[in-house]
């Protein structure tokens, strides 16, 4: 395995990031890889907000693994901030590799480095191996969520 560079999103990783993101049952009913411009035009509104991290990794020059890392500054818990890590997604031919540990631990270290005091994520409930996962690195299943279609 070579180095990994942990980077963020430029407009010529958007094709290979979709494609990760619709590599499953979930992701295939979601994304629409065949027309990117909706995708690039999230990546020019989310490259103009300085709390919005959305980062690829790199091993030999090619995409293997992405997440969103947003920086939320808010009024509870004595006005702490937070972090919230979306879209976690490696590539199949690395998953198992400990690629998924490392983009997590650079999501923590940044919201460490961001001041956070509190880092959460949300798993559809059908991605059980995600769960065992993010267990296994200290994530507790703690709250239930819920979301609105608009």
């Amino acid at each position: 395995m070579g180095d990994l560079e942990i980077r963020p999103v430029v407009t010529d990783d958007v094709s290979a990031v979709v494609a990760m993101l619709a590599d499953d049952p979930l992701g295939a009913r979601r994304e629409s890889p065949d027309d990117l411009t909706p995708y690039l035009n999230a990546l020019e509104r989310v490259n103009g907000d300085p709390n919005q991290h959305l980062m690829v990794a790199v091993r030999d020059g090619r995409i293997v693994g992405t997440l969103q890392l947003s920086i939320i500054p808010g009024l509870s818990r004595r006005g702490a901030t937070r972090s919230i890590v979306e879209a976690v997604r490696i590539h199949a031919d690395e998953r198992g590799s400990g690629l998924g540990t490392q983009l997590l631990q650079w999501a923590i270290d940044e919201s460490r480095r961001q001041d956070c005091q509190l880092v959460q994520l949300t798993s559809d409930v059908s991605r059980t191996d995600a769960h065992r996962f993010y267990e296994r690195l200290g994530f507790e299943a703690s709250h239930m969520g819920f979301k609105l279609a608009l």
